[in-house]
């Protein structure tokens, strides 16, 4: 039985969109939209097909950008989280400064980044960074501190040190908030490799969109957004599947419930 319902949860949503996409089609096909304001379903895959050699050479340098950013944001936040664990002076004193960070929005520092670091690769990975680094450190710091105080008193009574305690204990139950972050931030550095791209850049799906919108080919900007939504699901996807290979626990949690 619980077979067939993760089949139907599953095929509810593919419905969903099959539909959406259909109407999409049918109400540009039929002129109800004019079709160089929003171009059908069949207008992007074609899109997608003739312009693929572009579009993918673009794509190679956004994902780049995103995944040296998330990557290099994962590293800061590792370090972050484990000194505001270890050392609560440091969380009293950063915590406040990275909420307070999180109001900028990141389009008013993005053309700062460029005037800084000018128009090469750095200032859109440090815009990933900036966008990824928050909901990593947040749900991880969030983890450590979770963990169950009368465990940690009975393995200190053991003879644990805190090295011990932090590698044995703290850090595997923390591992599930640290995946809902990075899962989060992994959606997020696609986008903020896009949004430098905007802002100066001679390759990427951002200035690919930004050429492509002047040109009035709203088909290549559509076709772009694609591009963009497969690859956060790719990169959301992959994290969940090392997720659940590093933490094979919480797969035998669900079969149980």
């Amino acid at each position: 039985m619980r077979k067939y319902q993760n089949i139907s949860d599953k095929l509810i949503p593919i419905i969903f969109i099959l539909a959406i996409l259909i109407l999409w089609e049918l109400v540009v096909n039929l002129g109800v939209v004019e079709r160089y304001t929003l171009p059908s379903p069949s207008d992007i895959v074609n899109a997608l097909i003739v312009n693929g050699s572009d579009i993918m050479m673009h794509t190679g340098v956004t994902f780049f950008e995103g995944m040296t950013g998330l990557l290099a944001a994962v590293f800061l936040a590792l370090i972050m989280a484990v000194a505001m664990d270890q050392f609560p002076m440091v969380k009293k004193a950063i915590y406040p400064v990275l909420v307070i960070s999180q109001t900028v929005p990141i389009i008013v520092i993005a053309p700062l980044l460029g005037m800084w670091f000018g128009f090469g690769i750095a200032p859109k990975i440090f815009v990933v960074v900036l966008v990824c680094f928050f909901p990593i450190t947040v749900n991880l710091i969030e983890g450590l501190q979770s963990v169950d105080g009368e465990l940690i008193n009975l393995v200190r009574s053991m003879g644990a040190t805190k090295g011990q305690i932090f590698a044995k204990i703290k850090f595997p139950s923390a591992l599930p908030y640290f995946f809902s972050g990075l899962k989060i931030a992994a959606t997020y550095s696609i986008m903020g490799a896009v949004i430098g791209e905007w802002l100066g850049g001679k390759a990427g799906l951002g200035v690919y969109m930004l050429r492509a919108r002047h040109a009035f080919a709203l088909d290549l900007v559509f076709a772009s957004i694609v591009v963009i939504v497969i690859l956060s699901i790719i990169l959301f996807y992959g994290i969940a599947g090392i997720q659940r290979a590093l933490m094979p626990w919480e797969k035998l949690k669900e079969e149980e419930e």
